[in-house]
């Protein structure tokens, strides 16, 4: 059996790449499971899925706590989440990323692949939507499966969600990124992290559960907890503002979907620790003030 950690951001599509992994090994004859893992977390929050593949039946309902691959679609997930935990000897990492294999450091020596899926995915889908590209590149890297399963599973799970078209351009896009998958290894300098939790029994759980804010050995929980999580670093956009052309209409403050603009006197702020980069406000400001950038 073959099992695969996907590390991804919500809305990101690491469900969907996970899904389309296990379709493209059962277009190939094979038996597979794929299922996410999240928590209640906001878009841009860290999230898994996983996928398991065999040749037998699958009985095994767990989450993947030693996978064979770990395929990592926002790079910046390296500096807060130790990617590599559990990662059989032998194990490979595949990276969303511009740098070679050998600029990459995920902590330990291992055989590392990378590909730039989100210049692919902008050039071919013409938005960041690196999931079916960085498939192209676990086919690459891996001989898991085949390119062509791979197209044949993103046909079916992107294009029965998304239509058609949708599927035949993700499938596009998988083959690009396939072609420019480079293969290599790391060496690990930087310290692994090992992630804080909050398991509390049932007498400590406060009355409503999740009704007021704690302080915990892992952080904040209940309301307000979200703020412990920066999860603006996953950004393909960021917001450029010119202060001469703004009016302060507030038109970008009212609209931003995630609450970080703020009118701050005679201009206004972005905090960046939560800015996503979706283009909203630059969209909807009338004086052009606000452009996205790169």
């Amino acid at each position: 059996m073959y099992e695969v950690r996907f590390h991804g951001r919500g809305g990101q599509g690491a469900v969907m790449a996970a899904q389309a992994l296990a379709s493209a090994a059962f277009q190939e004859g094979g038996y597979a499971t794929a299922f996410p893992f999240f928590g209640a977390e906001r878009r841009g929050a860290p999230v898994l899925a996983f996928t398991r593949i065999d040749k037998k039946r699958i009985y095994r309902k767990t989450q993947v706590y030693e996978p064979d691959f770990v395929v990592i679609l926002d790079e910046g997930l390296v500096d807060t989440v130790n990617v590599v935990e559990g990662l059989k000897k032998g194990g490979m990492v595949i990276v969303n990323t511009a740098k070679k294999p050998e600029e990459v450091d995920v902590g330990i020596d291992v055989k590392l692949a990378t590909v730039d899926a989100t210049t692919v995915a902008l050039e071919v889908l013409k938005q960041p939507a690196t999931n079916s590209a960085i498939l192209g590149a676990i086919a690459k890297a891996t001989g898991l499966v085949k390119i062509e399963s791979i197209e044949k599973g993103i046909i079916q799970v992107f294009g029965d969600r998304l239509g058609p078209k949708i599927g035949d351009l993700n499938a596009k896009a998988a083959r690009v990124a396939y072609d420019r998958t480079v293969l290599g290894e790391s060496h690990g300098h930087r310290p692994l992290k090992t992630a804080k939790k909050w398991l509390p029994d049932v007498n400590e759980l406060p009355m409503g559960v999740a009704s007021i804010p704690m302080k915990t050995e892992a952080g904040t929980v209940g309301p307000g907890s979200f703020r412990e999580n920066k999860t603006g670093n996953w950004r393909v956009f960021r917001p450029e503002y010119d202060k001469e052309k703004c009016t302060m209409c507030n038109f970008c403050w009212f609209y931003c979907p995630e609450g970080c603009i703020d009118r701050n006197g005679d201009r206004m702020d972005f905090d960046m620790g939560y800015c996503k980069g979706c283009g909203i406000c630059a969209n909807e400001c009338p004086a052009e003030a606000i452009k996205m950038v790169r």
